[in-house]
């Protein structure tokens, strides 16, 4: 007998729980998979056994639900008032939604924006209820050629069979999706475009460019408000704007998404890689350097090759470009979207990788020679930069280039030494997220993914060390169910920046595959060959993403310990210039970070730019301070007053010193 089904609706309804603020349920039962259900679906009873929370507006997951449903209102609209445009998907983001478009014959302006807002607001209006209704492939793929969405069509015909597919209506608009979305259209209570962008289809610039509409919805005017004011605080605080204002990079066509990091912007960038050294230093880490460039034999070991091919960069040698055949052969292997083993060992020998992640070479390190348990836990970090090839459509200023530094380092340990190093780990994070003034942290940890490598009982054993380090620290953390990567369950830090934004940047995932791969052993206390497990773990991420997170977080006003110099000298009159290059020579010798202003520019306008330069101090030499050998001393709109040399010397070394954590006492 089948199961008989009910929607979330007609269980709540018969709870008494249904309201106008609830928009889904959350099922806590779906290792795995998507655990938010709409009002609308049916499921049988046993689905609803274990039972269910319901989501509201204004939660994070009712907030993507809401953005869901919004990006089909968007495209409905864009349709309408553009007759014979594609679209192809509008997913929900972070900060809000997107759709990207084929539109015949033009791009979409400012003005085009406010009329399909305008017409979105009349769709809402309609309060046309969400429909879903499950479909055969062969019937979605009839219904989306009549509609002549190639673009969809072209998608579904690359899904595995066992694929569920379902439609979601609402008025006289269809598109082809898994939901969940709101009951209708009056939950869209708040909605705004933001922008619009050219991409590519499927992020290859191959492939037809596309129109990428931009937008934001939340659970009420006020929310949207409040968010609409961080966007324009946002725009003032962009890490390009301020890099170049600053003079600390910049970029150039003849190396694409790779930047040039000017002498004040070198100097933080070091000083941020100086400070993490100092850290390592006392939390047990010895750094090593590794090859850029290794043989590709390495990565079909870690498994790279198989899955990264298309996003790696491949270094040949003159001799290598003789044999077009050869050149040939490797093209059709690196492109081939499922490699076979022929291809991979072919690929191993005949080419040369650059290196994308530090991890193979890592394993490669270790395996070097036979390691006792004695040696572990063995904490290697290492700067070297990496290069990744990132689509011209999604890289973006410092947070997506092709070329960085992570702050990366891998931890080799016995299964048993595995919860301790994440506690270790988390206290190392804490530390340094302090220092740069972090100090909201929000922790995920990510599941095992349907598609996973590895037995069930290495991954149970894996996410319980990283609960239990969260719980037995006290740690508050959301669980990502399904979210881990193939060969690993991890932690996500996410911190919240100076206007509220959240930024995933640090992780430490747990690996027990990598070290299988390589074959990696470590004698234990019985004489006998155990594999070690691997953990990777980064503070910062990139050290180029990081710089743009921290320089919005400031909005470029750097601390004394970290900025690229600490204060400026300007002089009243050429008549102090003597004084003035004296005090600045003894500054620099002192290991203070000094720049000098002799320019014959009036006072006001020495003092305006090197404002706009975001020094922490500045000292006005005058005759006076030539005469008493002092400086003048300001910091923002502070008059200091007149401090001596040797005692401003003295400052600016307490304040210079890298952060660390306070002692108990």
């Amino acid at each position: 007998m089948e199961a008989q089904l009910k929607t979330a609706r007609e269980v709540l309804e018969a709870r008494g729980k249904v309201d106008n603020d609830v928009v889904a349920v959350k099922l806590k039962s779906r290792r795995g998979s998507d655990a938010i259900v709409d009002l609308m679906t049916p499921l049988p009873e046993s689905e609803w056994a274990a039972g269910f929370d319901v989501v509201r507006k204004a939660s994070p997951e009712g907030l993507e639900v809401i953005r869901h449903s919004t990006a089909h209102v968007m495209a409905d609209a864009v349709q309408k008032l553009f007759p014979g445009t594609k679209v192809t998907f509008g997913p929900a983001t972070d900060n809000g939604f997107y759709y990207d478009f084929d539109r015949p014959g033009g791009t979409f302006s400012e003005d085009d924006l406010a009329k399909i807002e305008a017409k979105m607001r009349e769709i809402i209006a309609t309060k046309s209820p969400f429909k879903r209704e499950k479909i055969e492939r062969a019937d979605a793929i009839d219904l989306f050629s009549k509609l002549n969405e190639t673009y969809k069509v072209e998608w579904m015909s690359t899904l595995p069979p066992d694929t569920e597919f379902s439609v979601y209506r609402h008025g006289d608009w269809v598109d082809f999706c898994k939901g969940p979305h709101v009951p209708n259209t009056e939950f869209l209570a708040a909605v705004k475009l933001t922008a619009v962008s050219g991409t590519y289809w499927r992020g290859d610039e191959r492939n037809p460019q596309l129109q990428r509409i931009y937008g934001t919805a939340f659970h009420s005017e006020k929310a949207l408000e409040v968010y609409l004011k961080q966007l324009e605080e946002a725009k003032a605080r962009d890490h390009r704007k301020l890099g170049k204002e600053l003079e600390l990079f910049a970029f150039d066509g003849t190396a694409v998404a790779s930047p040039f990091f000017l002498p004040r912007g070198a100097k933080v960038y070091n000083r941020m890689i100086d400070y993490i050294r100092d850290v390592y230093v006392r939390h047990g880490y010895e750094e090593i350097i590794t090859p850029q460039i290794y043989s590709t034999e390495l990565f079909r070991t870690s498994g790279h090759l198989e899955a990264y091919a298309e996003g790696m960069y491949f270094a040949f040698a003159a001799d290598d470009l003789q044999d077009e055949k050869k050149l040939g052969e490797i093209r059709a292997a690196i492109l081939a979207p499922n490699k076979t083993e022929e291809q991979l060992a072919f690929l191993g020998k005949e080419v040369r990788g650059v290196k994308p992640m530090n991890c193979p070479g890592h394993c490669q390190l270790f395996s070097h020679r036979k390691r006792s348990y004695r040696e572990l836990p063995w904490r290697c970090a290492d700067f070297g930069r990496l290069h990744r090839y990132e689509r011209g459509g999604v890289v973006h200023g410092l947070a997506r280039v092709r070329t960085f530094c992570q702050d990366d380092a891998h931890i080799f340990c016995t299964p048993e030494q595995s919860e301790q190093e994440i506690i270790a780990f988390n206290t190392l994070l804490d530390e340094v997220y302090t220092a740069f003034g972090f100090t909201e942290v929000r922790i995920k940890l990510a599941t095992r993914p349907e598609r996973r490598v590895g037995a069930d009982s290495l991954w149970d054993f894996a996410e319980k060390a990283l609960e239990d380090a969260l719980r037995k620290t006290n740690r508050a953390f959301d669980l990502a169910e399904g979210e881990g990567a193939f060969y690993g369950p991890k932690l996500e830090f996410h911190v919240k920046d100076a206007i509220g934004r959240s930024w995933q940047l640090g992780t430490i995932q747990y690996d027990f595959n990598m070290p299988a791969r390589f074959d990696l052993k470590f004698i234990d206390n019985e004489g006998k060959e155990q594999t070690p497990v691997m953990l990777h773990r980064a503070i910062f991420g990139s050290l180029e993403r990081f710089f743009a997170v921290y320089l919005e977080h400031i909005n470029g006003s750097f601390p004394v310990w970290l900025a690229p110099e600490q204060v400026c000298l300007l002089t009243v009159t050429d008549k102090v210039d003597d004084y003035a290059k004296e005090a600045h020579a003894l500054l620099k010798s002192r290991g203070v970070r000094a720049n000098i202003d002799l320019s014959s520019d009036k006072l006001g306008a020495k003092i305006r730019n090197a404002r706009n330069l975001r020094y922490p101090y500045l000292a006005v030499i005058g005759q006076k301070e030539a005469e008493t050998r002092t400086l003048a001393l300001r910091r923002g709109n502070e008059d200091l007053g007149a401090i001596s040399l040797d005692d401003f010397a003295a400052k600016i070394a307490s304040e210079a010193a890298f952060p660390r954590p306070q002692q108990k006492q």
